[in-house]
């Protein structure tokens, strides 16, 4: 590095006169959510050559810089794991299907029968943004579910719902706080006791979506244990 100081201020001048410079040239662009904006912005994705300049003028090349991530609304550079967080608008719709994806899976094992679980869920999907979801919605995809060999087998959390909790889950568990992940695990296991105490079904089925969501067993015990504590 140049030093910034000198005998009578040379060494000063030194550096206005050489520089490096970074030239970017844009490899991409979409929507992000920016941490220095702290909302959905779009960007351009930028990769770099440094050169040294004099007086402005390019001389050698001094090797490659980025990839970088640049925010079109603060011009901030960021790392391109930013683009590895979801947007507002992703972060929503992948929250709203979770919640679908863990109403049918409890209904699944053995509520879909009990009117008071399915407005239970039916009110969960709906705060959630599936605004139109009524109970005759779900107890049709449930019907639907039990009819699907492998999906639900003898009013179990069967294999192919076990790997749509997974998909649905997954993605969504590393962006959730801890307390958002105790929460839809508590919303889940609320629409398993509306019906009275949990089955073991439904203990199965709750164990998935806690698994799934990376809550520790010892802490799904808890959480199921108070759920069925009156608030």
């Amino acid at each position: 590095m140049l030093p910034v100081r000198g005998r009578d201020g040379r060494a000063a001048k030194a550096v206005h006169i050489l520089r490096i410079r970074t030239a970017w040239t844009p490899v991409g662009d979409g929507e992000f959510y920016c941490p220095g904006c702290g909302g959905d912005r779009n960007y351009q994705r930028l990769t770099g050559r440094r050169r040294l300049t004099l007086l402005g003028v390019p001389l050698l090349p001094r090797g490659t810089a980025g990839p970088v991530v640049e925010c079109a609304a603060c011009r901030g550079h960021y790392g391109t794991d930013v683009l590895d967080h979801p947007t507002t608008r992703r972060f929503s719709a992948m929250l709203r299907d979770a919640v679908h994806t863990v109403a049918l899976a409890v209904l699944a094992a053995g509520g879909a029968s009990s009117r008071t679980a399915l407005e239970t869920a039916a009110g969960a999907v709906r705060g959630a943004g599936f605004d139109g979801c009524t109970e005759e919605q779900l107890a049709a995809l449930v019907e639907a579910l039990a009819a699907d060999t492998g999906r639900v087998l003898g009013g179990e959390c069967g294999t192919s719902l076990t790997i749509e909790l997974h998909e649905a889950l997954d993605p969504l568990a590393p962006h959730l706080a801890p307390a958002g992940r105790e929460s839809l695990l508590l919303q889940a296991a609320r629409i398993a006791l509306a019906d009275g105490p949990y089955t073991p079904a439904e203990r199965d089925a709750l164990a998935t979506v806690g698994a799934a969501l990376t809550i520790c067993a010892d802490d799904v015990t808890r959480l199921l244990a108070a759920a069925r504590t009156p608030s």
